[in-house]
């Protein structure tokens, strides 16, 4: 027994040596360097420059402020919007369901900045499409890019219509998962469509929408792509600027990596409390 599991640890070496090089240290060595001063050379020890900073900096807070508006707006209107897609997708009724299921998820797969680039042009002031038809219900047009509101939902439609898809696709293989004898003996009982769907599946899919929900908030606390590309690194005037995004622009613009070490660990900290809120929240009643 002693020599087969050596033979075991001999062959879970490499990985444990490339997961200690390249994932262990830099997550020890990053918590290390946000207690660090990185705006001197050399590089000095002081435990509270970088943690005190990030109590009173105004800019922290704001993108703190976006971040928990996007996760509070954008990922209950999502996980709403996946689930009905996905009893849809799952209907006996819809045919080539195959084609349609791509469709849902093939946002997930268009390059980032290729997509970026379609809603710039779509949200465009002078000629964009949207600004277009909002004129043709005698709706004015709308500076999507030049307003802190405008600017946010365009940032709330953009992440929905690439996530909402994905997550679709995962509820969707929880419906699958369920019973039909379920349903029959619902029918059965003469239980009608809207009855069933919020009696019995929706509290089969609880860890289903629960798991999206967790995996839609850690994305949202890293945030970083659509207000990069989308609306021009967070304007207008940091009206969208994420945690994600701040994290850059501290860490490799301004290059003081102390602070964006802590930054990291306080959005981690958070993704963390969040969804363990989440968890709970949504746990099973006894």
């Amino acid at each position: 027994m002693q020599s087969r599991n050596r033979i075991a640890y001999a062959f879970l070496a490499p990985y444990l040596l490339i997961f200690t090089a390249f994932w262990l240290w830099p997550i020890i060595d990053s918590f290390l360097l946000s207690f660090q001063n990185t705006r001197v050379n050399p590089w000095t020890f002081s435990p509270g420059l970088n943690w005190g900073r990030l109590s009173r900096d105004p800019a922290f807070y704001n993108a703190l402020k976006n971040t928990l508006l996007i996760l509070v707006v954008q990922v209950p209107v999502m996980i709403t919007l996946a689930t009905i897609m996905a009893v849809l997708l799952n209907s006996p009724l819809l045919k080539a369901r195959g084609l349609f299921r791509f469709a849902f998820f093939a946002p997930v797969v268009v390059g980032e900045v290729a997509y970026a680039a379609v809603f710039r042009l779509m949200f465009n002031l002078n000629f964009g499409i949207i600004n277009k038809l909002l004129n043709t219900v005698g709706i004015p047009s709308v500076s999507w890019f030049a307003e802190k509101p405008p600017a946010m939902a365009l940032l709330i439609i953009a992440v929905t219509w690439r996530w909402a898809g994905y997550n679709a696709i995962i509820i969707l293989a929880g419906l699958q998962s369920i019973p039909n004898d379920v349903y029959e003996a619902a029918t059965l009982d003469r239980v009608s469509k809207i009855r069933q769907f919020f009696f019995i599946t929706l509290p089969l899919l609880r860890p289903i929408i629960l798991f999206c929900m967790v995996l839609s908030i850690i994305g949202s606390m890293q945030l970083f792509t659509e207000p990069f590309l989308i609306t021009d690194r967070g304007g207008p005037g940091g009206g969208t600027e994420t945690l994600g995004l701040f994290l850059y622009r501290q860490g490799f613009v301004s290059l003081n990596f102390g602070y964006a070490s802590a930054i990291a660990y306080t959005i981690a900290a958070l993704a963390v409390l969040i969804s363990l809120l989440n968890l709970w929240l949504g746990r099973e009643p006894k």
